[in-house]
């Protein structure tokens, strides 16, 4: 179990602060968010204005395996027009 803390428009979008999810890596964690779309393009991979941090450190491989109860901080600039 992994704890993903969502900050602004995303927690707004999600209608959380806060989410609990089952996720063995970085990318099944964020797959696992209800908004995906907005945090991962089209081809799966890390938005460019979308920062990660697991456990305190900038994380961008999707790959990287997740310790039971690793905190994952998501930071995005959200903007639409």
């Amino acid at each position: 179990m992994a704890v993903l803390r969502l900050t602004g428009l995303l927690a707004e979008e999600v209608g959380a602060r806060r989410l609990e999810v089952e996720a063995a890596t970085l990318g099944d964690a964020l797959r696992a968010l209800p908004t995906s779309r907005l945090v991962l393009d089209e081809h799966g991979a890390l938005r460019p204005l979308v920062h990660v941090y697991v456990e305190g450190a900038r994380e961008n491989d999707l790959g990287a395996l997740l310790e039971p109860g690793a905190e994952v901080i998501l930071i995005a600039a959200i903007a639409g027009g």
